[in-house]
């Protein structure tokens, strides 16, 4: 008597099931915060693609989560929503007290996680898409970029170099930041970052001042 042979499909179903990639739970937050942000301010995903010359594909994708940003994306998005990067981190404006709030525990720093390009920003100061001034933690991996393309944004940001080495370039001029080394520009001009290391992080406490958000 023959008859366990029915057992094999079920076995099929949960292999595929285990097979299929998850979606980054970053990538998730992320995204909703985007699309909440610009349901918020009545665009839609045509005026956005209009106004970062990105598809409305990508932007639908980004926005289900299905799809992982560069920071060089994030900053464009962040500046037609009219917010600093900080605000895509995915907190709420009222969470924790709102604009009130003044102290950022250690364990409960928000994390902005580009897994694919190598960069992770954690957010040092109060969650607010109000803030003007937002103080980060950026962590490079072994050949971590923000990509080929300079990029800009509204504002001006600086930082410090606490670990490792960073390449920075600005116009046209690039310079090799290494620990205790230290910068500051206007986030108009088109500017890139790296981790030319291929066996050492980097770490970099960075400061973005946004002028023109509202």
């Amino acid at each position: 008597m023959r008859k366990p042979a029915a057992a094999k499909p079920a076995r099929k179903a949960r292999a595929k099931a285990v097979a299929k990639p998850a979606k980054p739970a970053m990538d998730i937050a992320v995204g909703r915060r985007i699309r909440d942000l610009r349901r918020v301010r009545q665009f839609s995903l045509e005026t956005v693609a209009a106004r970062t010359d990105l598809s409305i594909g990508f932007l639908s994708q980004i926005e289900r989560g299905l799809s992982s940003p560069s920071l060089r994306v994030l900053a464009t998005l962040a500046d037609v929503l009219g917010v600093g990067i900080a605000a895509l981190f995915g907190a709420s404006p009222s969470a924790d007290g709102g604009s009130d709030q003044v102290v950022t525990r250690g364990l409960q720093r928000p994390e902005l996680k580009l897994w694919r390009t190598g960069v992770s920003k954690q957010l040092l100061s109060p969650a607010n898409a109000d803030n003007k001034l937002n103080l980060f933690l950026v962590h490079l991996e072994p050949g971590g970029s923000t990509g080929d393309e300079l990029y800009t944004h509204d504002g001006e940001e600086a930082g410090l170099v606490l670990e490792g080495e960073m390449m920075l370039t600005v116009d046209s001029e690039t310079w090799s930041l290494k620990t205790g080394d230290s910068f500051r520009f206007a986030s108009r001009r088109p500017h890139r970052f790296s981790n030319p290391a291929q066996d050492a992080k980097a770490v970099v406490l960075w400061v973005n001042c946004v002028t023109g958000a509202v």
